[in-house]
């Protein structure tokens, strides 16, 4: 008998010592998510910034480009002429370096929808009784994937933004800016199907139609 209560114990003890380790992980991995989403945040926050600084840029010069038709004036010397239009030409050169401004808006957006949308799938998932503890921290350790690769791109998106830190012609900028906004979507679109993924496998263990319409109703589904 007391060699049978050593032996329990034994086991218990395992089985606590692996449960004790699994909730210390799964907490591991919410205070990382946390502080990547934090640090999204101050990324979103500056490329906010950044966005609006060119858009205002963009609309001086073009009221400034506006104020020269340089092929209508025709009392102007020569020198007045080349004087004016190497002035003209420079303000299209800068205005060619700020029209991707939109593009990094875009991102912005993507990257605040990408969270979002996160955010209120890991609210639902946690609370579907479909789901074993274990996959529930298997969940946040994919989202954790996505979220930290998304945070890198912006990054990128940041460091070709600044002139002063990147040597690049304005096309390689463009280029660039796209490229890491390609990945970007790419990382949304893979959080979006993994959530579809593991809605699919909420209802595939809905154990009758009442629970399929209860489970599309709380997923939002129509």
């Amino acid at each position: 008998m007391k060699k049978l209560i050593i032996i329990i114990g034994v086991i218990l003890a395992g089985y606590s010592s692996r449960s004790y380790a699994q909730i210390a992980a799964a907490e591991a991995v919410k205070l990382v998510v946390k502080k990547v989403i934090k640090a999204i945040d101050l990324k979103v926050q500056r490329m906010q910034n950044q966005t609006i600084w060119l858009q205002n840029a963009q609309k001086t010069i073009e009221n400034e480009l506006s104020k020269f038709r340089l092929n209508e004036i025709s009392n102007w010397s020569e020198k007045q002429r080349s004087l004016y239009d190497k002035y003209y030409q420079e303000l299209w050169k800068v205005k060619s370096t700020i029209t991707y401004y939109q593009r990094i808006k875009d991102l912005t957006l993507k990257q605040v929808a990408l969270v979002g949308e996160y955010q209120q799938a890991w609210r639902l998932f946690q609370s579907d009784k479909h789901f074993r503890p274990e996959e529930i921290n298997e969940m946040q350790r994919v989202y954790l994937g996505i979220l930290d690769a998304s945070a890198k791109n912006l990054d990128q998106i940041m460091l070709v933004v600044n002139p002063g830190k990147t040597q690049m012609t304005d096309q390689q900028r463009l280029e660039a800016i796209n490229q890491a906004g390609d990945r970007l979507d790419e990382n949304y679109g893979d959080l979006k199907q993994y959530n579809n993924q593991n809605i699919i496998l909420s209802l595939h263990r809905s154990k009758d139609l009442n629970e399929v319409k209860t489970i599309k109703n709380y997923y939002g589904l129509h």
